[in-house]
């Protein structure tokens, strides 16, 4: 099956089958941290995370959102006639505060006339009752997408990344969430240090089964910085190389149901402060080489069979 001119169901189909139109991310900043930096678990982060907390690419913190939206507006504008927009809050871990500050935050968010969606970036851990809550009341203006970093499914890699959390708490997270019907994108990360080609499958057949609405498919890129840029001078250990990904990623496609929207299926830091793989910083060979072992191999989206999603996930 073709989703346009793609071989999986991508999140630019989706949008513009759902929106009739071409719908932009703008990354903003709520100006928060992260219970793996302020102590409540650690003050080091995530061994991969940068001292923007992933969101390198958002905008000043100091700014109102409403000013943040129009500037990443503008910024959109120089390379399109985009109408309409996802507030995506990035940076760090975006329902870790108060409430009253996360109300205001997000309803100037989803209040702004040019926003069609908002995108919340957190913690499986840090999504209390109240939390959902308000994730449910705003989801009854405009829908919110809740993206969850879970990265990996196995518990030695998850130490060595420093996660902080469990996959027990990721279960419980995506139950609580599918239970409001608050869509949820869950974030894997390829390539991390001694995880073998099966073991990254194993992590995407699994969140496969669950109640999820899409998936980021994340090459594990090394930036300058991180701790895991000192770990790998310190030890190093092999990165892929792009052919090999784009197999992986293949393999991946392969695996998911056909009702799953990819949002991603690559990544990319700054290229400052790339450290490996180089050839990531290439986004459009990186893409044009996946598009072209798509094909090569005849790899389509759910080619393994269309997946029935459990209802409701089993805690293990």
């Amino acid at each position: 099956m073709l989703w346009g001119d793609k071989r999986y169901y991508s999140l630019d189909y989706y949008l513009k089958k759902t929106y009739g139109q071409k719908i932009y991310r703008l990354s903003l900043n709520g100006g928060m941290t992260c219970p793996n930096r302020d102590g409540k678990l650690d003050t080091r982060g995530c061994i991969f995370c940068s001292s923007g907390g992933s969101g390198d690419f958002a905008t000043s913190p100091l700014l109102s959102v409403t000013e943040q939206i129009e500037a990443a507006k503008e910024k959109v504008r120089t390379k399109s006639n985009a109408q309409k927009f996802i507030a995506y809050f990035q940076a760090y871990t975006n329902t870790y505060a108060p409430i009253p500050y996360l109300r205001k935050l997000f309803m100037e968010a989803i209040m702004h006339p040019d926003i069609v969606i908002l995108s919340i970036a957190t913690r499986p851990d840090c999504l209390d009752d109240d939390v959902i809550d308000l994730l449910c009341e705003i989801n009854a203006i405009k829908p919110v997408w809740i993206e969850l970093g879970l990265q990996t499914i196995h518990p030695q890699t998850a130490k060595f990344i420093r996660s902080g959390f469990t996959l027990l708490d990721f279960n419980c997270a995506v139950n609580r969430l599918h239970q409001c019907n608050i869509p949820i994108i869950v974030h894997l990360i390829l390539g991390l240090k001694d995880e073998t080609r099966d073991m990254m499958l194993d992590s995407v057949d699994y969140v496969s089964n669950l109640p999820i609405s899409g998936i980021k498919l994340q090459l594990l890129h090394i930036l300058k910085g991180t701790d895991l840029d000192t770990e790998y001078h310190n030890h190093p250990f092999p990165v892929m190389d792009l052919d090999s990904y784009a197999n992986l990623i293949a393999d991946c496609i392969e695996l998911l149901p056909q009702n799953i929207v990819i949002h991603r299926i690559t990544g990319d830091g700054p290229k400052s402060l790339l450290t490996a793989p180089l050839w990531s910083a290439d986004k459009k060979r990186v893409l044009n080489t996946i598009s072209k072992t798509l094909k090569e191999r005849n790899s389509y989206q759910g080619k393994g069979g269309i997946k029935w999603q459990s209802q409701i996930l089993s805690i293990k």
